[in-house]
């Protein structure tokens, strides 16, 4: 239980105390500074630890967002300052520092102990995380008078509508805004009430996403609109949580995880539900399904790429984005182009509607057309920025994309052996070798198909190709493209050559094999973003890396009839998902029990 510390003498009538024991203290009180470090030194060190002045006047929620957000090591409000163990260290010195000020002995009835030891951890340099509290009130009056006319202010505010309007995000798509929170805030409350966990709740929406592929996998029309209401539900319950998570402070490294994974698991399950559903009609569209999974996850690897190579870029100055700035400032093209990049709410939203209303084989083409003409506007306009942009890319934003990149041992072999003639390569060169490579796999393949020698030799050429992509660190203006080219690359060769197999199982066999290895770039992603790096290099050389996959699939095509490669495809996607799933999981569990920094995404996805 974390223990709160009150300083001073507690003014009558005061509802302070009371206010901590809501929210989960166990609440102790120092008359000096002295005392205050006394009762610090005795709290255990793996326990949270606030110090707040007894005269503290201010809403609850000011008080929780101060001193409940597991995302911040020190945090602190007017009147108020905390630290997890990760910060204990530095609040010890600050108090012990402010004590000896004091003269040990001192009663703090003057000013705030805690507000100068929060002022003495920023003049040390100490990170104290301060949250916004807009209009919530959180002060320390020094008279009766200011005492009134705060609780005065306190009483004119209204805190739980704050609260439920700041567990919305700030910034969200058109249909999640306007036809979602509205009404998905009050269920989170009715959530935090009988308390629910964020994971609980993202947990049913995975669950109820899976209800609804398996309904569109019936192929009968109740079928198709009972999927296309579980599937926005779904989505209901996917804004639900991390709303939760805002409105009860409920941010954890697992929870993150979790809804981050289990968006993409939702998504590409209900592409394989529908799938099956139209091969029940006698439509097969499963080259439909693996090809709008490949689209939407080489997407996301542009945004997660483009993001990485420039979030610690310094010179970062660009006319496109100074123009894509001011366009946000004008009312009705913010939204419009918060709408044509199809995000999740508008994507599912409209894969729900189409489900319901017409064919497995329409849903999927206007999916691959929205998607199509989403990435190019996105990547097009992310290509402008990045060369008007003058900017000096960090090594931590080259070794980012590097493990983005996904390089096996043979990529990273040629690399090293054309390091000296890479070099001489001008900075738009990288990708550009990249993706005449993997250009060059995929079209071979699609042109020769199964059973003969040339797709193998030319995935030997994407694997020298790859290697000299990444031969130099990727600090060039366009290398942010290098992974997506990757991604795009290996999936397409598997997706042709599945096509080309003309067996049944084939293309299903595919789709797996690429939702696994899908799984394992996401999941690369979602560890740079939490600081903790890229997956262990022997996972990468377990499953091979980009270009080694793209080979051995190669190979299998051109030496196995096609019903075998429909079984070494099934075999091969059997084997990526346990290996990288159960590293996943054991990872992700392991930090999270460690004390991992919570981390929660305030954007919205593409």
């Amino acid at each position: 239980m974390p223990t709160a510390i009150l300083t001073g003498q507690p003014v009558p009538g005061s509802s302070i105390e009371g206010d901590l024991r809501s929210l989960g203290y166990d609440v102790r009180t120092a008359a000096d500074p002295a005392d205050a470090e006394t009762l610090l030194a005795q709290v255990p060190g793996d326990q949270r630890v606030a110090l707040v002045d007894a005269r503290f006047v201010g809403h609850l929620h000011a008080l929780r967002l101060g001193l409940t957000d597991p995302r911040f090591p020190l945090a602190a409000v007017p009147g108020a300052v905390t630290a997890q163990p990760a910060g204990r260290q530095a609040l010890t010195r600050a108090v012990a520092r402010e004590t000896s000020a004091a003269g040990g002995g001192t009663p703090v009835v003057v000013d705030s102990l805690a507000d100068r030891v929060a002022t003495a951890l920023d003049g040390e340099g100490t990170d104290v995380h301060r949250p916004e509290l807009g209009s919530l009130v959180a002060a320390v009056p020094a008279d009766p008078q200011a005492r009134n006319e705060a609780r005065q202010a306190v009483a004119s505010v209204d805190d739980e509508a704050i609260r439920l309007k700041s567990a919305v995000k700030a910034r969200d798509g058109f249909f999640t805004t306007f036809c979602i929170s509205p009404y998905s805030r009050y269920i989170a409350r009715w959530c935090a009430r009988r308390g629910l966990t964020p994971n609980q709740v993202t947990t049913a929406s995975l669950i109820t996403a899976l209800i609804a592929a398996g309904c569109a996998a019936t192929g009968t029309r109740v079928g198709f609109v009972a999927a296309g209401l579980l599937l926005i539900f779904s989505f209901v319950l996917d804004c639900t949580d991390g709303q939760l998570a805002r409105y009860s402070l409920q941010y954890s490294t697992l929870g993150a995880w979790l809804d981050a994974t289990f968006d993409r698991a939702k998504e590409y399950a209900y592409y394989a539900g529908l799938a099956l559903g139209a091969a029940r009609g006698g439509d097969d569209v499963w080259a439909l399904a693996l090809g709008a999974m490949v689209l939407q996850t080489c997407r996301h690897v542009v945004d997660f790429s483009f993001n990485e190579a420039n979030h610690d870029a310094t010179a970062n100055t660009s006319p496109t984005a100074a123009l894509s700035d001011k366009l946000d400032s004008v009312g009705w093209t913010v939204w419009l182009r918060r709408m044509i990049v199809l995000p999740i709410g508008e994507r599912w939203a409209m894969i729900a509607v189409l489900t319901a209303v017409t064919t497995p084989r329409i849903t999927f083409y206007a999916l691959l057309i929205g998607c199509a003409f989403a990435a190019t506007y996105t990547t097009a306009g992310r290509v402008l920025r990045s060369l008007t942009r003058k900017a000096r890319r960090t090594d931590r934003a080259a070794q980012a994309l590097a493990d983005l990149a996904d390089s096996g041992e043979r990529g990273l072999g040629f690399a090293a052996v054309l390091k000296k003639p890479a070099r001489r390569l001008p900075g738009f060169a990288v990708p550009v070798v990249a993706l005449l490579g993997g250009a060059l796999v995929v079209a071979v393949s699609a042109a020769t198909g199964p059973g003969t020698p040339w797709p193998p030799l030319a995935a030997l050429v994407y694997a020298v190709t790859s290697g000299i992509a990444v031969a130099r660190p990727l600090k060039g203006a366009l290398d942010w493209l290098v992974p997506p080219v990757f991604r795009a690359a290996e999936y397409c060769t598997v997706l042709v050559l599945a096509a080309q197999a003309d067996v049944n199982g084939a293309l299903p066999a595919a789709f797996g094999l690429v939702a696994a290895v899908a799984y394992h770039h996401y999941d690369t992603v979602y560890r740079i973003r939490g600081g903790a790096g890229a997956p262990p290099a022997w996972l990468v050389r377990t499953i091979g890396g980009h270009e080694g996959r793209t080979l051995l699939v190669t190979l299998l095509a051109a030496v196995l009839t096609a019903s075998q490669f429909t079984v070494a495809l099934t075999a091969l996607a059997v084997a990526v998902a346990l290996v990288v799933l159960v590293e996943s999981i054991r990872f992700w569990v392991t930090a999270h029990k460690g004390g991992a920094p919570a981390v929660h995404d305030e954007g919205e996805p593409a």
